[in-house]
């Protein structure tokens, strides 16, 4: 992990001890700019994924201040280069498949959150707008203030999400409320989120932290193995595996598991 990236790009990781395991929480820190991203935190993102100890049992991502993220910083909307990064209008003038590549990089910051090899969560309060929502979509659950407020607003700009998030959403609430929630960008609040399965539930503002802790321990109270096998096939099912493809990959992992427990591997 690049240290160096971390500090500037307005990121903090920590690990704590689980029962089994350990714990990774990633913060958004920069509450003065209510946590607006950039290509910097991206790319610490990716480090973080790429550099994750095995023995990580739950990632909890999650906002400093009164959002959690109120999506790219609002600089990079330029034709020009910001700290020798391109802004928006710069890509559009680059070479496609250059362009391309950079996106995908962007893209990667995001991408390792939905790696069945553990589970992650995603702490919302506050604006989760833009990039700030397609990040908490990346994750597996999403747990969130009586605050919140998630907005697609990418669209409306003249853009589109282009960091992840079209697939999880269409998966999490339907074609036909995602198209409406991206086109009108309007907000989302934390009732509709857990009415629409947004948001696994909805707590107070003041007992988010404690409500995730909660979440943390009743997810990663089980055998790791078992954890991730069940991941695994469940994340095989939002990406349109049929049936009978979805009761083979339950054979081939529980015989993994059996085979692990007799000790033949």
């Amino acid at each position: 992990m690049d240290l160096d990236l971390l500090a500037r790009s307005g990121l903090r990781f920590d690990l704590t001890d689980l029962a089994d395991g350990r714990r990774a929480t990633i913060t958004l820190d920069r509450p003065d700019k209510l946590n607006a991203q950039s290509p910097d935190m991206w790319d610490a993102l990716r480090g973080i994924g790429e550099a994750l100890p095995d023995d990580v049992r739950v990632v909890v991502v999650r906002g400093a201040g009164r959002a959690f993220s109120a999506g790219l910083d609002r600089k990079y909307f330029t034709t020009g280069e910001v700290d020798g990064r391109p802004g928006i209008g710069s890509l559009g003038a680059m070479p496609e498949e250059e362009a391309d590549e950079i996106i995908a990089c962007f893209q990667e910051g995001f991408a390792w959150l939905r790696d069945p090899a553990r589970v992650t969560i995603a702490a919302v309060h506050g604006h989760a707008i833009g990039a700030g929502f397609q990040l908490a979509l990346a994750c597996d659950v999403r747990i969130v203030a009586d605050d919140v407020q998630f907005c697609m607003a990418e669209p409306r700009l003249g853009l589109v999400p282009d960091l992840g998030g079209t697939f999880p959403l269409v998966h999490t609430v339907g074609y036909a409320r995602a198209v409406e929630i991206c086109l009108s960008g309007r907000r989302v609040g934390a009732e509709e989120a857990v009415a629409i399965g947004l948001a696994l539930r909805a707590v107070p503002a003041a007992e988010l932290e404690k409500a995730t802790d909660e979440l943390v321990e009743s997810l990663a109270g089980g055998p790791r193995a078992a954890a991730r096998e069940t991941l695994g096939l469940l994340a095989a099912c939002t990406e349109g595996r049929d049936p009978a493809a979805a009761f083979a990959a339950e054979r081939k992992a529980q015989i993994r598991l059996l085979r692990a427990m007799a000790g033949n591997t």
